[in-house]
């Protein structure tokens, strides 16, 4: 492929693009939350607390409800994940993670659309919005109306 000056305009303006939303004040705030998160100790055991009851949870996974382990497995992922959850340094950064993800999709979109409204845009966030996967891009596969 021959670069040409237009190839080159787009690689400049994505460049530029990728610093405005590094320098953005939603990445300051998550790469904050992150390292906030990372240096909490509490936090920090909760998370491998979490990640060791899963790895065992997905040993079980194999056999489904027929293990005789499964209530009780499932019932500390629950709680452990929900323990997890509700400590403050996790919560914060759930939400600067959202927040990041919005952005990206956001961004995403306007690109998509600035070449046709008929592109389909992937949004890995749609899930976690009140909006539902009504634009989730998958053509109505996983159930939604799009």
């Amino acid at each position: 492929m021959i670069a040409t000056m237009e190839y080159v305009t787009i690689l400049d303006d994505a460049e530029e693009l990728g610093r405005v939303v590094f320098d953005s004040d939603v990445m300051r705030d998550y790469l904050e939350k992150k390292a906030s998160l990372e240096q909490d100790k509490e936090a920090q055991k909760l998370v491998k607390a979490f990640n060791d009851i899963k790895e065992h949870y997905d040993d079980i996974q194999r056999f489904g409800r027929y293990h005789p382990d499964y209530q009780e497995i499932m019932k500390k992922v629950r709680s452990t994940k929900r323990a997890m959850d509700m400590h403050e340094s996790v919560a914060a950064f759930k939400v600067a993670e959202r927040n990041m993800q919005s952005l990206l999709d956001e961004i995403s979109e306007v690109i998509a659309f600035s070449v046709s409204n008929q592109i389909k845009v992937p949004k890995d966030g749609a899930l976690l919005t009140d909006s539902g996967c009504s634009s989730c891009g998958s053509g109505g596969s996983c159930g939604c109306a799009s």
